[in-house]
């Protein structure tokens, strides 16, 4: 079958038109419109704590996903990973085994904001869950190019949240930019990346964190670009959304293997 093939590379979605990655408004996840389909965003993945939606997540390899260090804050153990475009109900579930927090996390600046995942059990890849790309440590990427993030969290600032899973298209904009007085006043460090609009309307939000925020190169392979970190509330203009910068490469990715043997460090310094 086709699928085969498909899962045999990363970052490849089942659909593989690209759709409109211009400002819409009905791409977003703050106020809506535009749900994934299943297969859509293969690597999407949703943290559950006591079988609720937390955060989101981003699947890296057949064991391991990678999402924010603050998710993991007052809620250590018994979390479990859901695939599928819908919640309720998901398309697969497996326990966490191991969570791994960033050594140089701290709060609340939230720099460093990642943490490993570790499943019990591993994911076969299918058409509709599969790993994301990671890139390579020399690989990069323009700002001003369009991106998208995913996730199930809130359809307004402190809303209701939705069943089924959200996309947003949202702009990559420079730090200098970003920690402009009236944006973010110095507050955004060499591990933090923004991205949304200066006007706002369209952003990540509670319950996205952790999600992935990805971008396609010209084989139309989506590169894991940034994780949904913080931000002041949601889609408020000079207020972007903030995520975590890549710390994980496909290079230091092997670290952690298949085995378990995870190391706490994830990334340069």
């Amino acid at each position: 079958p086709s699928w085969i093939l498909l899962c045999s590379f990363c970052g490849l979605r089942q659909n593989r038109s690209v759709k409109s990655m211009a400002k819409s408004s009905s791409l977003r996840i703050v106020g809506g419109l535009s749900s994934a389909e299943t297969g859509d965003w293969p690597w999407q993945a949703s943290l559950q704590y006591n079988n609720i939606h937390r955060c989101g997540a981003t699947l890296i390899s057949n064991t391991w996903l990678v999402s924010a260090a603050h998710c993991f804050r007052d809620h250590p153990q018994k979390w479990t990973a859901t695939f599928g475009a819908l919640l309720k109900p998901p398309s697969l579930k497996r326990p966490v085994k191991t969570i791994i927090i960033h050594e140089k996390y701290r709060y609340p600046e939230h720099d460093y904001d990642i943490a490993l995942v570790q499943l019990s059990k591993r994911v076969e890849f299918t058409s509709s869950i599969h790993r994301v790309c990671l890139p390579e440590p020399s690989q990069t990427f323009l700002y001003n190019i369009y991106a998208v993030i995913t996730g199930w969290g809130a359809l307004t600032n402190d809303g209701p949240t939705p069943n089924a899973l959200q996309e947003a298209t949202v702009k990559l904009i420079d730090s200098n930019t970003c920690n402009r007085k009236e944006v973010y006043d110095g507050d955004i460090t060499p591990r933090m990346l923004c991205a949304g609009y200066l006007e706002g309307g369209v952003d990540a939000c509670q319950g996205d964190s952790g999600g992935p925020l990805v971008t396609p190169d010209s084989r139309l392979m989506w590169y894991l670009v940034g994780i949904v970190s913080w931000g002041d509330e949601c889609a408020k203009p000079n207020k972007p959304g903030v995520y975590t910068r890549r710390l994980l490469s496909a290079q230091t990715a092997p670290l952690i293997g298949n085995s378990g043997s995870a190391r706490t460090e994830v990334g340069p310094s």
